[in-house]
């Protein structure tokens, strides 16, 4: 089935106007999990939206504190070259794994986002994510200018095809920009 595309932004990925949100697929025992879910049956889930057309997964490292995207990868790998969607992901709430009902802290600075970002690569079994974005804004005085600096440098490397941010408002997203 073809569900209608658009384009992302310039980043020339061209997205079914749904996508598959996997915050739920997480499952429990975390400060926002959704309760437990069955790995099975959010891989069989999963499936069916690819069937019914949808082009792209988006998940989350704290989503399940990793859990989310292990179950992602593991679709992946299930799946031929030729049927694999569009991988978004984010970086940027840390969490304690201490005490995972403990709000995660937003932390953007660029070491950070690249351990979490070869760690999102990692336990989604791929060698670049397709959107990788900021997903809430820093809270340790770190510029987002430094924080998109690192972002940028991740595209440039090839583990990120394109670079985006979520819960940002306005005026940071126009400091991304310059």
């Amino acid at each position: 089935m073809a569900l209608p595309t658009r384009p992302l932004g310039s980043s020339g990925l061209h997205i079914t106007t749904v996508g598959f949100g996997s915050w739920a697929v997480g499952g429990g025992g975390w400060s926002f999990g959704w309760g437990p879910q069955d790995d099975s049956d959010s891989l069989a889930t999963m499936r069916q939206a690819l069937d019914h057309g949808i082009n792209w997964i988006d998940t989350a490292a704290v989503y399940g504190l990793g859990h989310s995207e292990e179950v992602v990868g593991r679709l992946l790998r299930d799946l031929p070259a030729s049927k694999r969607p569009y991988v978004f992901t984010k970086c940027g709430l840390i969490w304690d794994s201490n005490n995972p009902m403990k709000e995660p802290r937003r932390v953007l600075k660029p070491d950070s986002i690249r351990r979490e970002c070869e760690a999102s690569l990692r336990r989604l079994g791929i060698e670049r994510i397709d959107l990788y974005q900021f997903h809430w804004p820093d809270d340790t005085g770190t510029p987002v200018e430094d924080s998109w600096s690192e972002m940028v440098k991740l595209v440039k490397e090839g583990k990120v095809r394109a670079a985006g941010v979520s819960n940002f408002d306005v005026a940071l997203l126009e400091r991304c920009a310059v």
